[in-house]
């Protein structure tokens, strides 16, 4: 079975080593170079946290699993690191709703464990105590965060090494070759066509691009900001969550910050300033917790587009009225990739439905008259 996917993401490269596996002759199709989209600006924590409904947390839980299996199945998995994470709320009026999510997700099996400051101190001694206040302190110690681009480099590697896999990134797909309802082909911006028996369309936040021949997918992706700081001499292991502030470590002493409010600062794809007035927003949050950090300190800043479906839920599966064209796009992808890929392979190489993706099908999206279009 000859099986195109397009996009070489976290998704594409999890459903590309899958599929491979699974005795599929596989080509993977990047526009850009491998992981260089949302992959690697995203801050890639592997949670289950606040998932709603059911389902979706179940579909997340099940790819926290799965990069478990993953890293045993590789015996080395230098990308993934499961160290827990910490929250905290400073304005009590968030409480209540921290310790409904908290015993909720614990109710449903979730690892929850209510800590102490003296706690933290033990796990994080660089953390400023007096930055947590009076909160209530949640660890998830099966959380954790992953380096997308390694997780990217080593599955396709893989794909290529074990079963012959053809990875070609700067290699943007124009159309989709559809006959008689069909998909058959994929023909790339530099006029090069790849006959396929299905093709999977990977993209992430392109996916709401039309792409000659097929329909899209309608999207609410949002922009934001990811910072990261210079190398630091820091010991700092866990990701903590505090308010609206995200931040973990990121490799080689470096720190990645993810502030909520800082997000609305920017409207468009855009070059930011390390000394600009994101970088200190983002700075200014991070000293308050991390006194060591230095105003100085932001190495680069970037400007991310996250993929999120207009119904902010995973979409995944075959889309209606094209026969052969199979679309896996979602805003949890670097929980669920390693079992999204498992997933979309068995339906896609082996042709059984997975129960797991059943909530989460783009007809979903033709039901609700929702704009999905295409040409």
């Amino acid at each position: 079975m000859r099986v195109v996917v397009i996009g070489a993401g976290i998704v594409g490269s999890s459903v590309a080593y899958e599929a491979a596996k699974a005795g599929a002759q596989v080509t993977v199709l990047e526009a850009g170079r491998i992981a260089g989209g949302a992959s690697t600006t995203s801050f890639a924590w592997t949670n289950a946290t606040g998932k709603r409904p059911h389902s979706y947390y179940a579909l997340n839980v099940a790819g926290m699993r799965a990069h478990l299996d993953l890293a045993r199945e590789f015996g080395h998995a230098p990308w993934f690191h499961q160290t827990g994470s910490i929250e905290w709320y400073a304005n009590e009026a968030d409480w209540s709703a921290q310790l409904q999510n908290a015993n909720e997700v614990r109710d449903w099996g979730y690892g929850v464990e209510w800590i102490s400051k003296a706690r933290v101190a033990e796990l994080e001694p660089e953390i400023d105590l007096s930055a947590i206040g009076d909160s209530p302190i949640v660890y998830y110690p099966e959380e954790g965060w992953i380096q997308p681009a390694l997780y990217a480099a080593w599955l396709l590697r893989a794909a290529k090494e074990k079963w012959n896999a053809d990875i070609r990134p700067y290699q943007g797909v124009k159309s989709v070759d559809v006959r008689n309802g069909v998909a058959k082909a994929v023909k790339t911006v530099d006029g090069a066509v790849y006959e396929a028996d299905a093709i999977i369309n990977c993209t992430g936040g392109w996916a709401a691009h039309v792409l000659d021949g097929v329909p899209a997918i309608p999207m609410a992706s949002t922009m934001g900001i990811i910072g990261f700081t210079f190398p630091l001499a820091t010991t700092l292991r866990r990701q903590f969550h505090m308010d609206d502030l995200d931040v973990r470590p990121d490799g080689a002493g470096r720190l990645m910050i993810h502030k909520i409010s800082a997000d609305a600062l920017v409207t468009e794809m855009q070059p930011l300033d390390t000394a600009g007035r994101e970088a200190k927003h983002l700075l200014d949050a991070v000293r308050k917790v991390l006194p060591a950090i230095q105003a100085i300190d932001m190495e680069s800043i970037r400007t991310v587009i996250r993929p999120i479906p207009s119904d902010n839920l995973t979409c995944s599966g075959w889309i209606p009225g094209v026969e052969g064209y199979y679309v896996a796009v979602t805003h949890s992808g670097v929980s669920i990739a390693p079992h999204l890929g498992k997933a979309v392979a068995q339906e896609v190489v082996r042709g059984h439905a997975h129960e797991s993706l059943h909530d989460f099908r783009p007809d979903r999206f033709l039901a609700a008259k929702n704009g999905m279009s295409g040409r």
